[in-house]
């Protein structure tokens, strides 16, 4: 039984990963989870200098999922590296950093800075809802796509995996587009965006008016899109949208992504990680598979 899968050159000792924003850097999650368990982990978005992120309310619950509109809120790259990169320094797991900006050279002040470290891969943020400037409007124009995606490929001295939004209307046109400009892989999806009005009050519920959707009910959505991915690009995918189980990480991996991340699911279960890494291993087993890879896309076979 092998869960061993490789990103742009990387190997993870498995597919499953954490999603950026739903685990910190994994100092919290730590009491918890064995971090040395997992694939690998993203950390939380890190800008160039701190965000103090939107204003409050902003996260909410919803039938089968959550709002959030936190705003990308960080500490900056001096106090991640500092204290985060320290950290997970004692672990033998990748880390993924996901880098976010408001402007191309505010992204590669992070990428740059990030170079001589010891980080595994850089995921580029540039697709989250919650941002009205910057990431945003790279994440949904496939010319600002190829554009960011190919001068970060200049200053990146690690492998670079763009985060894809599906807020657009072709979500296979923009994976073209980072793989065009050089991308080393793409992750997908992040949240989609969504409101909540308290009939009550007749007021929004999050200050930010509107929110990325996130949880199970986004899962179809996100495991439609990778499989479209998986067949417009030849680069590696990471899955993710809506994960809270084994059986759910594998409809990503059989559709077409190389590994998955887990993620508002941790909100709720903290364990979720490492419970969905053992019913992989299990599937693996009850199923007498030698290897996760030979899954990966399995349903077109």
């Amino acid at each position: 039984m092998d869960t061993r899968v490789s990103i742009a050159g990387v190997e993870l000792k498995n597919p499953v990963m954490t999603a950026s924003g739903t685990f910190g850097s994994g100092m919290e999650y730590g009491r918890f989870v064995d971090l040395n368990r997992l694939g690998a982990i993203v950390t939380k978005g890190v800008a160039s200098v701190p965000w103090p992120g939107n204003p409050t309310p902003r996260v909410t619950e919803t039938p089968s999922g959550m709002l959030n509109a936190i705003g990308l809120q960080n500490p900056g790259i001096d106090v991640f590296v500092e204290r985060d990169l320290a950290f997970l320094k004692d672990y033998d797991v990748p880390v993924i950093v996901n880098v976010c900006g408001k402007t191309v050279e505010e992204y590669l002040e992070v990428v740059e800075r990030l170079g001589d470290t010891s980080v595994a891969m850089l995921e580029i943020n540039v697709s989250c809802p919650n941002v009205k400037e910057g990431a945003i409007a790279f994440g949904q124009k496939a010319d600002a796509l190829f554009h960011i995606t190919e001068e970060i490929k200049k200053k990146a001295k690690q492998p670079v995996v763009m985060k894809l939004s599906p807020n657009v209307t072709d979500i296979t046109e923009m994976a073209k587009a980072a793989e065009a400009a050089g991308a080393d892989a793409i992750s997908l999806i992040n949240t989609i965006t969504g409101m909540k009005i308290d009939v009550a009050k007749r007021k929004f519920v999050l200050a930010n008016k509107t929110g990325g959707l996130s949880g199970p009910a986004i899962r179809p959505v996100a495991v439609r899109m990778v499989y479209q991915c998986a067949h417009a690009v030849s680069i590696p995918i990471i899955g993710m949208g809506g994960i809270a189980t084994a059986e759910d990480a594998l409809e990503f991996i059989m559709a077409g992504a190389t590994a998955v991340s887990v993620g508002a699911v941790n909100f709720a279960n903290p364990y979720a990680t490492v419970e969905v890494i053992e019913g992989m291993e299990r599937y693996l087993q009850d199923t007498h598979t030698e290897t996760i890879r030979e899954l990966i896309g399995c349903v077109d076979r």
